[in-house]
Formats: C-alpha cells, structure tokens, sequence
C-alpha cells in the first residue's frame, strides 16, 4: 500500500492537535474586580479514522491508483468551574442536561410542584 493513508492519518492528528490545546481542558482563568477567579474545566473527547486502498491499474507499468479518506472529530463538553477567593478554592459542578425522558420529568419535578402547590392555594383562598 502506499504512503498515502499513513499521510492522510498523520494530517488529520495534526489538524486535530491545532484545534484542541491544553486550554480546551481547562480554560483561562477570568478575573473579577472584587478578586474572585474563575477557572473553567472540561472534558475532550477526540475521534479520528481513515481507510483506504490501492487499485489495479489496466495500464501497464502505471502506478496504481489510490482511494481513501481521512476524518476526526472533537468534543468538548464543561464539567465544573474552579473559583477561587481569598485563598479558598470551590468546585461549582455544570449539571448534565438530560439524556432521557426520566431525567428531564425529575428536572420538571419541583417547579411542577411549586405550581400545583400555588394553584391549589390560589383555590383555597378564592373559596
């Protein structure tokens, strides 16, 4: 086979590692006046494959022809944000957002409540 998918392999990691650096990781950091700093850290998860192949030329010494291609992909998804205040570190988690009909009915759950509970309120009183 030739060098040509170990080429289009390589070029794919390289433009991968030009998009994701150690600051795709955790962020910069970000000041405030009153002195609190905020750090952002997330997760990256990265993704890359390739195939290709050499076919059989009909001409007679030509090289043979080569089909292929290359392709990645990154994600990066927050996980929580360092802050920083007088010497005291915090971890402020990024909740997930729901991944399914369960999580999204217990996310709904208490402001389904609190409704229910103001409208039957509401009736009490009016009677």
């Amino acid at each position: 086979m030739s060098q040509k998918l170990p080429n289009m392999l390589e070029s794919t990691i390289q433009k991968i590692r030009e998009m994701v650096d150690v600051n795709s990781v955790i962020g910069q950091p970000i000041t405030t006046p009153d002195g609190v700093t905020v750090i952002p850290v997330s997760k990256v998860s990265v993704g890359f494959g390739g195939g290709g192949s050499d076919f059989v030329s009909s001409k007679a010494g030509a090289d043979n022809p080569f089909g292929g291609g290359a392709g990645g992909g990154v994600k990066v998804t927050p996980i929580c944000f360092l802050i920083i205040k007088d010497g005291n570190v915090r971890m402020m988690p990024v909740p997930e957002p729901a991944n399914s009909t369960a999580d999204r009915v217990v996310e709904m759950l208490p402001d389904t409540l609190e409704k229910l509970t103001s409208f039957l309120d509401s009736k009490k009183a009016t009677e």
